[in-house]
């Protein structure tokens, strides 16, 4: 029997903040301790990830579950955040307050490595609550998004906005990359006294740590008091509508594509090179931030590419760029070969996730773009699955020996050969101008034309940036 989709809500009945009365000067002081704050917080949550987060496949290896398992602990458990992004809007109504929902949820993602530490003390884990353990830690990180975009939004002064999120992400950036060269070289460190997990046991420590430190920048920030309510319901239903016919929709149904093809892939690189490969923690750690740095190098080039040439041209050489990068893992293991495919897959990834963020700028219809993100959500989170699991069966069956990753890699280009179409499928800019806006002109012009429209656009850049918090499952 047909289920016919309900209207669903971002956030419910809307909330608009207005901030209680202050003189200019007071204002000025409170921002301005509000942005120190929400870098700490950047900080905090950063290096979490870089410490945590990725090195959960290798914990996976550790604990002996297998190259498959390690593989599907990094993608799998991803849906129940978005799932959970479902319900937080009834959760934050209840609450009464985005703070308290923010806060409330990152001390849950913080206290969910603490079961983590635990096991890698014990040495054993069930399989399946390894996965529930993951699921709680991602769900928890995802359910929040939405409110803390919103939250913020009523922080950050429309006119420094966008230049304040280009300033705190380059923070984020090198949190994340500290916290995971530390990993590595404690892992390392671990690996040489014959005592790995008690390694694994100090980094889940320090995650949780830094995770809390967050939740402190969090809490301590303002929030305004006095509340109106406006209607923002978007229809499921309309959004599912457009996948067809409109350019936003186009857009969506290639990034889908593209992220079930790379993710064939992805999640198994972190078990090749440990697992198969048998690379040293220090290795491991290298090479996969080869990639990152050279993505944080290469962002300001890549955007003067794009306010000359375009948002579209730019995804479109990402797009066609991505495709063969898995492949090259099978021409050569050795460690000087990797660094250099690293560098490379750092560049095609930055031009792929920057035409795709200011591809969203220029696509997405503001009017539309709450039901747009709550089915671009829920899409990524099944595609991110689907592929993983489509991998991790064809490993599988191959007994995880090198021709089942030669095989995942090879499958993995050819699902990304094939989304080419639907790139595209995508069009031209109805104009040239907004074709080659920059991420700051973009973010300009939705507050000039609609300031209810720039919390969507914020809200874009997590999801987009996804293959930076998860640098062991995009390498390639």
């Amino acid at each position: 029997m047909a289920c016919e989709l309900e209207p669903v809500e971002l956030l419910p009945a809307t909330v608009t903040y207005a901030p209680p009365a202050q003189d200019g000067n007071e204002r000025r002081i409170q921002t301005r301790r509000d942005m120190r704050l929400s870098i700490g917080d950047c900080i905090g949550c950063s290096v979490m990830v870089g410490i945590g987060e990725t090195y959960l496949p290798a914990f996976a290896l550790a604990l002996g579950t297998g190259q498959v398992v390690a593989g599907l602990i990094a993608s799998v458990p991803i849906l129940a955040g978005a799932v959970l992004q479902l319900i937080a809007p009834a959760c934050i109504a209840r609450l009464g307050s985005n703070r308290r929902w923010v806060v409330g949820c990152a001390s849950v993602q913080a206290l969910s490595f603490l079961p983590l530490l635990v096991t890698a003390l014990v040495g054993h884990i069930s399989t399946a609550l390894l996965f529930l353990l993951a699921a709680v830690y991602w769900g928890s990180g995802m359910a929040s998004s939405p409110a803390w975009t919103h939250w913020i939004d009523t922080l950050m002064p429309q006119r420094i906005r966008a230049r304040y999120m280009g300033r705190r992400s380059r923070f984020g950036q090198a949190g994340i990359l500290a916290g995971f060269a530390g990993g590595g070289l404690a892992l390392e460190f671990g690996e040489a006294l014959g005592r790995p997990l008690w390694a694994f046991a100090l980094l889940f420590l320090m995650a949780a740590v830094c995770r809390f430190v967050s939740v402190g920048f969090l809490f301590a920030q303002s929030e305004p008091i006095h509340l109106r309510t406006r209607s923002a319901t978007a229809s499921l239903r309309t959004a599912i509508g457009r996948l067809r016919t409109q350019r936003d929709g186009r857009l969506l149904v290639y990034l889908w594509g593209m992220q079930m093809a790379a993710q064939v892939a992805a999640p198994f690189y972190a078990p090749f090179m440990l697992g198969l490969l048998r690379f040293s923690y220090l290795k491991y750690m290298l090479i996969v931030s080869a990639a990152l740095i050279t993505k944080a190098v290469a962002l300001p080039t890549l955007g003067k590419i794009a306010h000359r040439f375009g948002a579209r041209r730019l995804l479109t050489f990402g797009g066609i760029a991505v495709i063969p990068l898995a492949i090259l893992w099978t021409i050569s293991q050795s460690t000087g070969f990797l660094l250099m495919v690293q560098i490379f897959a750092g560049i095609c990834w930055a031009a792929y996730e920057l035409g795709t963020l200011l591809m969203c700028f220029e696509a997405v219809d503001h009017r539309q773009r709450i039901g747009m993100l709550t089915l671009y959500n829920l899409g990524f989170a099944g595609a991110t699955v689907a592929g993983a699991v489509c991998g991790g069966t064809v490993l599988a069956l191959c007994g995880q020996a090198q021709v089942g990753y030669y095989a995942i890699f090879g499958l993995s280009a050819i699902a990304r050969l094939m989304t080419v179409p639907l790139l595209m499928r995508i069009g031209a800019a109805d104009s040239e101008v907004g074709s080659r806006r920059t991420t700051v002109d973009a973010t300009d012009e939705y507050e000039r034309r609609d300031v209810d429209a720039l919390p969507q656009v914020i809200e874009l850049a997590p999801q987009f940036e996804m293959a930076e918090e998860f640098p062991a499952t995009n390498v390639a």
